[in-house]
Parts: C-alpha cells; sequence; structure tokens
C-alpha cells in the first residue's frame, strides 16, 4: 500500500512496484489478509464510508457506514451495521445473517445471539448445536468452564458438549485439561484435581502456571512441576525453571546467583549453575541445547555431544543452519550433515541486527543480505541497510540517497529519498515537498538467537 502525504491519495502497490489500483479521493487503504484490503475513503461522496476490496481495487463488500472485526489469518469478517451484526467471508459473501449481536468465540466459533439467547455456529456460518447460552463464551484449545456457582461449574467443548462436572472445586484453570487448577479463595492457595474431581496435589501452593506439558506450582520459593504425561508433583529446589526439550529444564537466575544450570525432572544436575544463556533450539526439525558460559559458547545435539569444532565462534542461529565465524572468515553450518560453507567475499555482519537473514559488508564494504543458506538476496552495492523489527521492508542507502526494499529485494521505492521516518505502520520517506508511504508486512519467519 502507498499513499500519497501531498493529496491524501491511497493506492495498492505489487510487488514489482506496479500500481493495481489507486484510489481517486482522499483515503486509507489497510492491509488485511493476502490479497484482500480495507478501503476508508475521507472525502468526496463516499466520506466516512468503507469497503472490503481485492488488490485491484474491487469492492467485495460495498462502500457503506460498517464496522468490523477480523480474526487473525483468518477469512472471516464481523459486519456491525445500524446496532446489528452479520458474518462474511473475504470474498464478499455473506455467510451468518445480521442478528442482534456476534463474536469471535475462537479460531473457529463464533458466539451468535438471537431472541435473547446465545448460540454456537462454526466458521462456515452452520450452527453447531442447539444448546442455548446466557453468555457468550471464549474457547482456548476447543474448551470452555462453565461456571455454575460456587465450587461448580461444566467444562464444555466448543461444539456444546459437556466434557467433566464441577461440583467440589473452584476452577481457576482448565488449559491442562484433563488437569484442572484449583483455587481455595478463602487461602488464595492453588492445587490441582483431574476432571473426575481426584485431588492430584493439595491446594497448598501460592502459585500455579500452565504450560504445554506441565504445571509449575510455587511455595516457599520453590518450585513444583506436575508432569502431565506422568501425572506425578517433581519437588525441585530452585526458585523457579523454564522447559527445554526430552525433560531437561534450566534454572531461573538471580541476584544471588546470575548463572542458570540445566537439569532434569527429578532434580538430577546435567550442567552445573555456571552458565550465563542456557537455550533449547530447533534446527531443521531437531532439538539441540545451547550454552555459553563466558566467551564459550556450545551447541548441543538431543545426545548432549557437541555439534560444533571447539575452534568456530557462533554469529547467528537461524531455524535451518548456523552462521559461524572463524579466523575472520564466515561460514554456514548445517547441523543436519554437519557441513560447513565458506560465505566467499562476506566480511562482517552488522552489530545487533535482528533481522532474520543476514545483513553485514562484504570485502569492499559495501552492505547487502545473504538468506540463512549464505544465497546473495540484496547485492552488495548499498553504503548502508536499515531494517525494522518484525518488518519485511527496510531502507537501502546509496550515495546519501534512501529506498525501500524488501525480503525478497523487490524495490517498493527509487533510491532518491532524503529523509525517513519510522512508525508502527510503515516507513515515511521524503525527498523536498514530495513524501511516500510504505507500510509494513509482518516477518512469519525469525531466528532464535543472535
Amino acid at each position: 500500500m502507498v499513499t500519497d502525504t501531498k493529496t491524501g491519495k491511497s493506492g495498492i502497490v505489487d510487488s514489482l512496484g506496479n500500481i493495481t489500483f489507486d484510489y481517486p479521493f482522499k483515503s486509507e487503504i489497510s492491509h488485511l489478509w493476502k490479497q484482500r484490503f480495507i478501503l476508508r475513503v475521507k472525502s468526496g461522496n463516499s466520506n466516512g464510508k468503507t469497503a472490503l476490496i481485492d488488490e485491484k481495487g474491487k469492492e467485495l463488500i460495498p462502500l457503506e457506514n460498517f464496522k468490523f472485526r477480523t480474526w487473525e489469518n483468518k477469512d472471516r469478517l464481523i459486519y456491525s451495521k445500524k446496532g446489528g451484526d452479520c458474518v462474511y467471508d473475504f470474498n464478499g459473501k455473506q455467510l451468518i445473517p445480521f442478528s442482534e449481536k456476534i463474536v469471535f468465540a475462537s479460531e473457529n466459533r463464533f458466539f451468535v445471539k438471537n431472541n435473547g439467547v446465545w448460540l454456537i455456529y462454526d466458521f462456515n456460518g452452520k450452527q453447531i448445536s442447539d444448546r442455548e447460552f446466557t453468555d457468550d463464551l471464549r474457547f482456548y484449545k476447543g474448551r470452555t468452564f462453565l461456571t455454575k456457582g460456587e465450587k461448580s461449574g461444566e467444562i464444555i467443548d466448543n461444539n456444546g458438549k459437556t466434557l467433566s462436572t464441577i461440583s467440589n472445586h473452584n476452577i481457576d484453570n482448565i488449559n491442562a485439561f484433563p488437569y484442572l487448577v484449583t483455587l481455595d479463595t478463602v487461602k488464595n492457595k492453588y492445587g490441582i484435581v483431574d476432571d473426575k474431581e481426584n485431588v492430584i496435589s493439595d491446594e497448598i501452593y501460592e502459585q500455579a502456571f500452565v504450560g504445554r506439558e506441565y504445571i509449575y506450582l510455587t511455595r516457599e520459593d520453590k518450585v513444583s512441576i506436575f508432569s502431565k504425561r506422568e501425572g506425578k508433583v517433581y519437588d525441585l529446589d530452585y526458585h523457579y525453571v523454564n522447559p527445554l526439550f526430552n525433560g531437561l529444564f534450566k534454572t531461573s537466575q538471580d541476584q544471588k546467583n546470575p548463572k542458570t544450570a540445566v537439569v532434569r525432572l527429578n532434580g538430577e544436575v546435567v550442567f552445573p549453575k555456571e552458565y550465563d544463556r542456557v537455550e533449547g533450539l530447533s534446527i531443521a526439525g531437531d532439538k539441540y541445547l545451547y550454552l555459553r558460559k563466558d566467551d564459550e559458547e556450545k551447541i548441543l545435539d538431543k545426545n548432549l555431544k557437541n555439534v560444533l569444532n571447539d575452534d568456530y565462534e557462533i554469529e547467528k542461529i537461524f531455524p535451518n543452519t548456523l552462521i559461524l565465524a572463524k579466523d575472520d572468515v564466515h561460514y554456514t553450518f548445517s547441523p543436519k550433515n554437519g557441513k560447513y560453507k565458506e560465505l566467499k567475499g562476506f566480511k562482517e555482519m552488522k552489530p545487533l541486527e535482528m533481522y532474520p537473514m543476514l545483513v553485514g559488508k562484504n570485502v569492499d564494504n559495501f552492505y547487502g543480505v545473504l538468506d540463512e543458506d549464505g544465497n546473495e538476496v540484496v547485492p552488495f552495492i548499498y553504503d548502508d541497510i536499515i531494517t525494522f523489527l518484525g518488518a519485511n521492508e527496510f531502507i537501502v542507502k546509496k550515495d546519501n540517497k534512501l529506498g525501500v526494499t524488501n525480503d525478497k529485494y523487490e524495490p517498493l521505492t527509487e533510491v532518491t529519498f532524503d529523509k525517513f521516518i519510522q512508525d508502527k505502520k510503515g516507513i515515511k520517506l521524503t525527498r523536498g515537498k514530495e513524501s511516500e508511504f510504505i507500510y509494513f508486512t509482518e516477518q512469519k519467519d525469525r531466528n532464535f538467537i543472535d
């Protein structure tokens, strides 16, 4: 999307820089999902109206005075007008007709209110259940808790079916179902029961945190871990721990000892509390352990064997490869096959660079960009490259002039601007009295460690 800040007009530009749509009046265009955009008109006969359009400006939902809500990465839109709601897909097809109220219940469910009651619908507009609710609910992992008073309620799935009935506990969290975190509201203490209300842990803990595989319980500055797979609580002699993989955990760092250790669920110390940083990594689909102590870094495989020769330094970690340095020469390295590949002509990484590619200089001191395999994405012809956290677009600088390109090296502007200002939506470039605005698109893949 491009906005001419002088005229206030907006348009859509494709990846090759071609204008595919140019609205003739003052307006704002925002990217919604794939080749779908929202057009807001700010002058003319349609002033104040909104439309859903495609990349060529075709109105899929016509210009009208409506408000809308969407769910991230889902092509569904709740359309609100004159006190009622309906649902459209991003092709402009109405899936649920106008109702009293419609809300998102999850990534694939709506709650729809008519005649004072709420019913569950799926994202195709089909009513899922005849069960009526007095309030709209939110589902997490396809479940929610419906309270019915003190120490009573139901756990229901997103089809309205009752999974468990509770009659003797205050439920605080159901996200580890079939295990449930309970709360003694008088003593403000937490415990665990199963979906049949069998007590696994008494309500004696000060805090309870639900993770993917474990429930973390704290008491008197010590952590206990409930393993969902084993159905058992393990008491550890640490303030807190974070999961790595394969039953390994890293201990918390504190003022008394700013170092961290690696331990097993049963408390066995795998690596002592003397490391500055410990992380669990997924590289090319396999699990690895990253350890750093002073200037020494290691990458260990799932068997805790070092995958690197000791004389290589880790520069950057990507989803499938590592960038290494040795004697001022840079390499890509694949832990999968153990192969090193020299990055010929590459001189140095740009310091503190968080972009999920390799931004740096070549031996002639020009900036460019390599992908994680060492392939050139942006040629090394620029005086500087300025990236932005979480965005695909970045500034390139040549002969004191600025332009914008992206991770596919698609020129989004000419390199002819003098200044730029960045905000959370994008980049505004200026050249004399002229200006151009480039909207950010969000990165999907990011590197793990720099």
